[in-house]
């Protein structure tokens, strides 16, 4: 998200070690290469296949029309939960997750009434590339997200896996970049695709936040976002989305696939217009909307996002508020549920009780922040 008009790119709040999430008005860091390049994704074996999993009840979904349904035919509402760690802690060097992926945790989550997991996951450490930490890495990472994913699903809960962190080359993926890079973002993709194909409880969602172009909403940042390639104010070959779709339909893969506009995820003005090319038609739009992004308004809700809402499904995998303003965050939710769009908050995580950390909870048995209680009592009023 961007805090201002501007186009000084702004990273999505994130967490660290220090149990302090990021949320600042800085430019993400210029990354450093690792000392120990390794860029060879394609050494890494295809993990195995995540089985198919009974999942008590839980049904696989697919795009019909602008709603997504289930096995049954039934429409279903994306109401859930960021749980940010895979994308940073590895990298870092001090775990996996940055926190519990138990049966207990899950079930705190589900006290809330959400219904899904949204896991931002991280480039090297799923291909074991560019010098990251080894005990972190890997099929170890890999393993990890499987049977964290098989937990959600037998306990009711979707999955969104999301590429948040990545880096061209032999730079290691210790931030956001403003596009998914060529190097490595298509064999990411061809692995985690492989991984949960035959499991369609599972969404894509190929990039986290693209801002090509100098974080500006322009016929060229557009064009950057679907076709990749050399793009302005990208400073390395990136992969667009539709080679990114293409990698995933590749697989054999038939799950929902879900799309990030521009700035930050947060611009879905021409995004039908862009709209990349999918032969199952299996695509919904993905936004990210918080009360310090561009479009935070109920007019530019209704003027861009529901016009896309008309045409596919929308999930807002990311939404929040950085000062505590319920008015501002159930404004967002009414608007969704109006729109029968889904959303994601932002985030379990344990970063402390202050409003600009975006933390829903203060531990992890689900003790809600000030913000995260404005999230929890409008999930109350659901199943």
């Amino acid at each position: 998200p961007s805090p201002t008009p501007s186009p000084a790119p702004t990273p999505t709040p994130t967490g660290g070690p220090t149990a302090t999430p990021i949320p600042t008005g800085t430019p993400v860091p210029t990354v450093t290469p690792a000392p120990t390049a390794t860029p060879a994704p394609t050494a890494t074996p295809t993990p195995t296949p995540a089985p198919t999993l009974p999942a008590g009840g839980l049904r696989p979904l697919h795009v019909a029309g602008n709603l997504l349904l289930d096995s049954a035919g039934q429409p279903v509402q994306i109401r859930g939960v960021n749980y940010a760690g895979a994308a940073f802690a590895c990298i870092q060097g001090w775990g996996i997750f940055g926190g519990p992926t138990d049966l207990a945790m899950v079930q705190a989550i589900t006290s809330w009434h959400a219904n899904a997991v949204r896991l931002p996951l991280n480039e090297d450490c799923w291909l074991a590339i560019n010098g990251s930490p080894a005990a972190y890495s890997g099929a170890v990472y890999r393993q990890a997200v499987i049977n964290y994913v098989n937990l959600l699903n037998q306990n009711g809960v979707y999955a969104i896996l999301d590429l948040h962190w990545n880096a061209p080359g032999t730079l290691q993926a210790t931030g956001q970049q403003p596009m998914p890079d060529l190097d490595h973002a298509p064999t990411f993709w061809s692995q985690v695709a492989a991984t949960f194909k035959g499991n369609d409880r599972v969404i894509f969602e190929p990039y986290n936040e693209p801002y090509p172009d100098g974080n500006r909403d322009t016929v060229a940042a557009w064009t950057c976002w679907r076709d990749g390639g050399t793009c302005s104010g990208v400073s390395f070959q990136a992969a667009g989305m539709q080679t990114l779709v293409d990698t995933i339909r590749g697989t054999g893969a038939t799950n929902v696939i879900a799309l990030g506009g521009i700035e930050y995820s947060n611009a879905l003005g021409r995004w039908l217009a862009y709209k990349p090319t999918d032969p199952l038609n299996g695509l919904v739009a993905a936004w990210h909307v918080y009360n310090f992004n561009l479009c935070s308004n109920v007019a530019c809700y209704d003027s861009t996002v529901g016009v896309v809402a008309a045409q596919v499904p929308v999930i807002a995998t990311e939404i929040g508020v950085n000062n505590c303003d319920a008015t501002q965050l159930n404004t967002v939710m009414n608007w969704l549920d109006a729109h029968r769009a889904g959303y994601a908050a932002w985030a379990w995580d344990t970063w402390g009780a202050a409003c600009s950390s975006i933390a829903l909870v203060l531990d992890y048995a689900g003790t809600p922040t000030t913000y995260g209680q404005v999230y929890k009592t409008h999930l109350a009023q659901f199943p």
